[in-house]
């Protein structure tokens, strides 16, 4: 674990050559950097891993946004977390460098706010868990997501996430976003299987093997 040059926290692994393509895990609300990074040693072995401790201390843990309720930033904090993020991806990721979100939970709704404002950013992102944030200022419009990679996995048990808000982010990102899905379904509720961890792997070695 570090404090950056910026200010934010972060736990390594992987390799730590900067120009390997970079994944970033993004933890779930009242949980941080330490509980998500040991993903990585179940994740592709070739690129960096960075796990960022969220801004706002919550429960115990950390949070990605203030929120209407579960799964509905609001707007001005989501824009104003979005920003902090991005001033540490733009030092240690410059444009040109392959990244990868992967947002569980409360962290799949900061990620997906992360694809929903600039969809060119990042290589492709994974939503684990979890809702893109709806109404939250960041656009949801069809089409906004056209070639975009996206891995998008739920539990058909979840009761943390509001049923509606799971349809909703499921239905958008298959009928209407235009992005490049693959999806899964567990059986279970509101936890990472390794079934999920093994497809998320395959995807993001695909996602990262160059062409040719």
């Amino acid at each position: 674990m570090e404090t950056t040059e910026t200010g934010h926290v972060v736990a390594t692994a992987g390799s730590s050559d900067p120009a390997q393509p970079l994944v970033v895990l993004l933890h779930g609300r009242g949980s941080n950097e330490q509980d998500i990074i040991g993903l990585a040693g179940h994740l592709p072995e070739g690129p960096a891993y960075a796990a960022v401790r969220a801004p706002i201390a919550e429960g115990g843990g950390y949070a990605w946004f203030a929120n209407r309720g579960i799964g509905r930033p609001t707007a001005e904090s989501l824009a104003e977390t979005m920003a902090w993020f991005r001033t540490w991806l733009d030092t240690v990721s410059p444009v040109g460098r392959p990244v990868v979100l992967v947002g569980f939970s409360g962290g799949a709704a900061f990620a997906g706010g992360l694809l929903l404002a600039d969809p060119q950013r990042s290589t492709g992102t994974a939503v684990l868990y979890g809702t893109l944030p709806f109404d939250a200022g960041v656009p949801v419009t069809p089409g906004r997501l056209a070639g975009v990679p996206v891995f998008v996995a739920h539990g058909e048990q979840d009761r943390v996430i509001p049923a509606e808000l799971l349809q909703r982010t499921w239905d958008y990102l298959h009928a209407e976003s235009g992005a490049a899905v693959h999806s899964r379904r567990d059986p279970g509720g509101h936890g990472i299987t390794g079934q999920t961890l093994a497809e998320l792997g395959s995807w993001i070695e695909d996602l990262l093997t160059p062409e040719g």
